[in-house]
């Protein structure tokens, strides 16, 4: 009798355990990961050095766990996880591949404190709550090595018109679009100014050029700071962060207008919302975030004012072309698979 009472007990007692774990896993009461966010992201590492100790000294009781890649990587694993998302939060990825993830479902609305003041343009203008919104754009850049230029004959070129002269025939390195977002947000570019076939006679024009294709989109350029090639096509803000280190490069902005990327942030859809994840949100769009943002970038989202850096125009929105933020999201998947069928073969082998 004794042991038919302790096995009904025993049985009460796990059911009871059971119930109070379910509810606690409900109510997002898991210890494991109570006070940390999973964050994938495409910022620069030296970013990310003076950004991670802002928040951290804002709310030194939330963890980051950083996934840091290039942008085409960051997007690849996002889908490649759809149904089973992992990152709490996406910070500081292209808006286009956010785009993409939006339309498969994968972003949760949310509208950060202050979103309102972010410019038309650089967040979600279809929903609301947004599902996205921007926090700066980057800029294609081409980066000159002045020693190595002066030493081969080569003219900083000033144009995309320029990268088709004879005297850059294997100086030129670029980002795979692929793997890197500054490719992608380059070769979109290109295709909007001159239109899909024109776009594409001059992309083959140009891989005759071309050396090489990298996997990153700063990959370019401290290749040409170190003098590996005279001319990198890369993002601006790596060049003259480069320049800045003492590196004899020069960086130009195509005259014709550079395409540009809106990097920006999401909450992702998982069963269970954190609300870290939104205290991160508010945080990344704060006067405080953008301030950092705008000390190296120029162009942010919101109206905050400062200088811009040495060697952009006054007016660093003029550099700009009219970029379709919508339609490159929609064309990625068909301008990716021309792209590798055309140019893959210079590509750098993938680590």
């Amino acid at each position: 009798m004794m042991n038919i009472l302790h096995s009904k007990n025993k049985a009460n007692f796990i059911g009871v355990m059971l119930g109070l774990a379910a509810l606690m896993i409900m109510l997002g009461f898991s210890s494991a990961s109570a006070g940390e966010l999973l964050v994938y992201t495409a910022l620069e590492d030296d970013e990310l050095a003076v950004y991670l100790p802002a928040f951290k000294k804002a709310h030194p009781d939330i963890k980051l766990n950083i996934v840091r890649d290039s942008t085409g990587i960051v997007t690849a694993k996002l889908l490649a996880e759809k149904d089973n998302i992992q990152a709490d939060v996406v910070w500081g990825t292209a808006a286009t591949s956010l785009l993409i993830c939006n339309d498969l479902g994968m972003l949760k609305g949310y509208n950060p404190k202050n979103v309102e003041k972010v410019r038309k343009g650089m967040k979600d203008g279809r929903d609301d709550p947004v599902r996205w919104v921007g926090i700066k754009a980057y800029v294609t850049g081409i980066v000159g090595n002045t020693i190595e230029m002066q030493a081969k004959g080569l003219e900083m070129p000033q144009s995309y018109a320029d990268l088709l002269k004879p005297m850059y025939k294997g100086h030129l390195v670029m980002p795979n679009p692929a793997s890197s977002g500054t490719g992608f947000l380059t070769v979109s570019a290109i295709l909007q100014l001159m239109g899909q076939e024109k776009g594409w006679e001059y992309l083959d024009g140009l891989h005759e050029n071309i050396a090489m294709y990298t996997h990153s989109g700063s990959k370019p350029a401290k290749m040409a700071g170190k003098g590996e090639f005279p001319i990198g096509m890369s993002f601006a803000y790596r060049g003259f962060k480069q320049r800045a280190k003492g590196e004899p490069v020069v960086v130009a902005f195509p005259k014709e207008g550079s395409g540009y990327e809106v990097e920006a942030n999401a909450l992702m859809k998982k069963p269970r919302i954190k609300k870290e994840a939104k205290i991160f949100l508010d945080w990344a769009i704060s006067d405080e975030a953008m301030a950092m943002y705008a000390k190296v970038y120029p162009i942010v989202a919101t109206d905050i004012k400062v200088d811009a850096p040495e060697g952009w125009p006054s007016d660093p929105m003029s550099v700009l072309i009219d970029n379709d933020l919508q339609w490159a999201a929609e064309s990625r998947k068909s301008i990716l698979k021309e792209w590798i069928q055309r140019y893959d073969s210079k590509s750098a082998p993938k680590k």
